[in-house]
């Protein structure tokens, strides 16, 4: 069963506004139906279908090529250093991103508040969740 996602949660998926969504459902961008309490609601398959097709790269800012597909663009918000190690905090869009490297590496990469980065990730391991119950 496919789960019926209200307007407001697509938003917030979406990261845009309700008010958005609803110009997306009304221009016939988006479908939508009614739910059993006549609330408009989007097909969970739906929105991830237009997610994929609406979403736009981040900007490459090497212009390098690479094997990770998870890029993230974002503001560096805090870097906090010892003698050995550093962490690295960035906000990419709604999303916090932290990475632990040597503090010679956070100082090399200019890394500091205000700084705008990308946040590279592969990994072997990745854990998908799901709210108990939602199968």
């Amino acid at each position: 069963m496919v789960p019926a996602i209200r307007i407001r949660e697509a938003a917030a998926l979406l990261g845009v506004s309700d008010d958005t969504v609803r110009r997306w459902i009304d221009s016939g961008d988006l479908a939508s139906h009614k739910d059993e309490v006549g609330r408009k609601v989007i097909a969970g398959d739906v929105l991830a279908g237009f997610a994929r097709e609406h979403a736009s790269p981040p900007p490459d800012l090497l212009d390098v090529g690479s094997s990770a597909r998870n890029r993230f663009v974002g503001l560096v918000t805090k870097v906090t250093t010892d003698r050995v190690m550093a962490e690295v905090q960035m906000q990419c869009g709604p999303f916090t991103v932290v990475s632990l490297m040597s503090s010679e590496s956070a100082s090399q990469l200019g890394l500091e508040p205000g700084v705008v980065a990308e946040a590279v990730v592969k990994a072997t391991t990745v854990i998908i969740e799901t709210p108990a119950g939602s199968s």
